[in-house]
């Protein structure tokens, strides 16, 4: 399934519950040299499945079950920790697999590369502050590029799943890139080098979904 209708499937089940895994839109093996084989099917199949399973049965019953994921997550701090983190596992992954491609040297859109020379000043200065957001993570977590309530990028990090969609986080906005830093991500390849995986992923970015979402979080102000 190519991105575009990955992303639609994505769309119709973020206005829905019960939740579904989406199917990964390329081969395991088709990101090896930056993310081997081994490791996306592992965490395509075991990890992020478990979390849209067990979301599922920590709603069951409950008023969530009738809820959105954004409803769930927008109301964070109010849920069960099963429910936060199992919520944010699934949002946080379902998004990883989009904005990653086999597709070589996909550029961002005019108006996302103005955007981050805005920001961050460049390019390379943008990677810098994603990649010490990712290496400054304790523990497992996220790093984020996300648009504020003012249309503005920024990038932070969030431990455990949690997520800037979330009520419990400081910087609050709409994450349109996020690079996976718990160990199950990289640590089959990169071991204990997590800075070696943070360099390698911008190889498979996927500007042309990250500049979609950017857009439609825009557009959306």
């Amino acid at each position: 399934m190519k991105v575009a209708a990955l992303s639609a499937v994505f769309a119709a089940q973020f206005a829905l519950a019960q939740f579904k895994q989406s199917p990964l839109p390329y081969a395991y093996d088709a990101l090896e040299g930056n993310i081997d084989a081994k490791t996306m099917e592992i965490h395509y199949s075991k990890h992020a499945a478990a979390y849209v399973a067990n979301l599922n049965k920590a709603i069951a019953g409950t008023p969530q079950e009738k809820q959105t994921l954004f409803e769930i997550m927008s109301n964070a701090s109010k849920m069960p920790m099963a429910v936060r983190n199992n919520a944010g596992g699934h949002y946080n992954h379902e998004l990883f697999w989009t904005v990653l491609t086999p597709v070589k040297n996909t550029q961002p859109s005019a108006k996302l590369a103005k955007a981050i020379n805005d920001a961050f000043g460049s390019m390379d200065a943008f990677k810098e502050k994603m990649a010490k957001a990712g290496a400054d993570r304790f523990g497992s977590g996220w790093a984020w590029l996300s648009v504020d309530k003012s249309g503005k990028l920024f990038v932070s990090s969030t431990p455990n799943q949690d997520n800037p969609l979330m009520d419990v986080v400081e910087e609050k906005g709409t994450p349109i890139f996020g690079i996976d830093v718990w160990e199950h991500a990289y640590y089959l390849k990169y071991q204990n080098k997590r800075a070696d995986y943070l360099t390698a992923i911008w190889n498979v970015a996927n500007w042309k979904e990250i500049s979609r979402r950017y857009e439609e979080a825009v557009n959306k102000k």
